[in-house]
């Protein structure tokens, strides 16, 4: 199985846009705190040392708190040479109501 692991640091307030993995995600916070969330489901806190699972496909973004940056390491399997597919921006408004 091929996958893709990337450490990524986001700004205070900074974001994903909505997004699928067709294998899913597994994101390990390195530092920080910030929020995931799956479509449909209430936005979860992330802090320094938690691990998320996303499921194959599920919708989902994840990004730093307002006040605090926040580092992840995000792995994702390739299936089919494809590990994400982009969507639309996250509303400030859905991020608002994750703080």
């Amino acid at each position: 199985m091929e996958v893709r692991g990337v450490k990524v640091t986001f700004s205070p307030g900074a974001r994903t846009a909505w997004h699928t993995h067709p294998g899913g995600q597994l994101l390990y916070v390195v530092s920080g705190r910030g929020w995931v969330q799956k479509e449909g489901e209430p936005a979860r806190a992330m802090s320094m040392g938690d691990t998320v699972i996303i499921g194959a496909g599920e919708k989902h973004w994840h990004g730093a708190a307002a006040d605090c940056p926040m580092v992840h390491l995000a792995v994702q399997p390739i299936v089919g040479g494809v590990d994400s597919a982009w969507l639309e921006q996250v509303e400030d408004g859905i991020y608002a109501e994750a703080r």
